[in-house]
């Protein structure tokens, strides 16, 4: 097994590789310690660090973690997991292949290790879709209906179609575009399938490592420490109710509960949220005082996280959905989401453009 597989196992080439030995994945389940250690590494890794942890020295252990990685991301089946697995894979991908490309000391004696973009992009089918322009810094056009699925997960403006000077059928981008795009075909192949049903054999065998996983899933906060108010990137349900607050409409307890939490998770003050409940007519500064201060743990024991999606669409509180929110089980995973794709430029805290001061009163 080649180097070059273990260092990029979504490529085709890879997968064929294994088949091509005729490895029984249950025996290799079963029989190496090594390749199930490493795959559990790397699901682990996904979930603390974005990435997929030391890479093993054997070739065969490390490609062979992958498809054990899949399994057990399967096994588990949570969609936060199979989302930040997905990402992790073609973060380490992207630092690989950008490394590969401005790498120009490898001696041609040594088997290659590395890909150029040319072989990435007809890896994805992308070849005949993207054509280089002009005489100046690398630039390129692709085929909008190669663009738009590769774009579709990009939230910043600037990926939006209507943002771009789309002419004949193409869109112009800069090369560090094009590899945004390909990190996106990694992903894309990696989420694709997850999760599938695996053999109760395989299943059984793997379990203390599933149970490892679950275990970290359970005990981590699936959402860094934010303290960031951008309303625009906010959540379709938490910016429907961030406006009626504005209004000065009357929120019902479940409602009131959610915008309150979201607010406080995302690093408002209980002063700051005071204040935007003012222009409520019904408005108690009392009360919601000690309403939002029990939900943010302060007087109680207890530090209330926002509701889940499934929550919010069982109390009415799901409106507005976009595409994200397909994909996405939690408000605050959403807004994570929305804040590591933003440019530095959207990402003005509406604290201080409202007047309220980010450090609190």
């Amino acid at each position: 097994m080649k180097r070059l597989h273990a260092r990029y196992p979504f490529l085709e080439a890879a997968r064929e590789a294994v088949a091509t030995e005729a490895v029984d994945l249950a025996t290799v389940v079963e029989q190496g310690q090594a390749v199930v250690e490493r795959a559990r590494e790397r699901v682990v890794a996904a979930l603390e660090d974005g990435g997929t942890g030391e890479p093993s020295r054997d070739a065969r252990v490390e490609l062979l973690s992958y498809p054990v990685a899949r399994v057990l991301v399967s096994l588990v089946a949570e969609n936060v997991l199979i989302r930040k697995y997905a990402r992790a894979e073609a973060e380490t991908a992207f630092d690989r292949f950008t490394a590969d490309f401005t790498d120009t000391t490898e001696l041609k004696s040594v088997e290659s290790t590395g890909v150029d973009l040319e072989m990435l992009l007809a890896e994805f089918d992308l070849g005949p879709s993207v054509r280089s322009v002009g005489d100046g810094p690398p630039a390129y056009r692709i085929d909008v209906g190669a663009y738009l699925p590769l774009a579709d997960d990009l939230w910043a403006d600037e990926w939006r179609l209507v943002n771009r000077a789309l002419a004949d059928g193409e869109v112009p981008i800069t090369e560090a575009e094009l590899l945004t795009l390909v990190r996106e075909a990694v992903r894309t192949r990696v989420e694709e399938g997850l999760p599938f049903d695996v053999p109760e054999s395989i299943a059984a065998a793997l379990e203390d490592e599933a149970a490892e996983i679950r275990e970290v899933l359970a005990e981590m906060d699936l959402t860094r420490e934010i303290d960031t108010v951008v309303p625009d990137l906010f959540p379709p349900c938490m910016k429907a109710l961030l406006d009626d607050v504005q209004k000065g409409e009357h929120l019902p307890h479940h409602s009131r509960f959610a915008i309150t939490a979201f607010l406080t998770s995302i690093g408002m003050t209980t002063d700051q949220i005071v204040d935007l409940y003012r222009v409520n007519s019904s408005f108690g500064e009392e009360m919601t005082r000690y309403q939002t201060d029990h939900i943010r743990g302060d007087s109680s024991p207890t530090e209330y996280s926002p509701p889940s999606c499934a929550t919010m669409q069982s109390y009415g509180d799901c409106v507005n959905k976009d595409d994200l929110c397909e994909r996405i089980p939690h408000p605050m995973a959403y807004y994570e989401h929305r804040i590591d794709d933003a440019d530095e430029d959207e990402l003005e805290d509406w604290r201080a453009e409202s007047g309220q001061s980010a450090e609190g009163d």
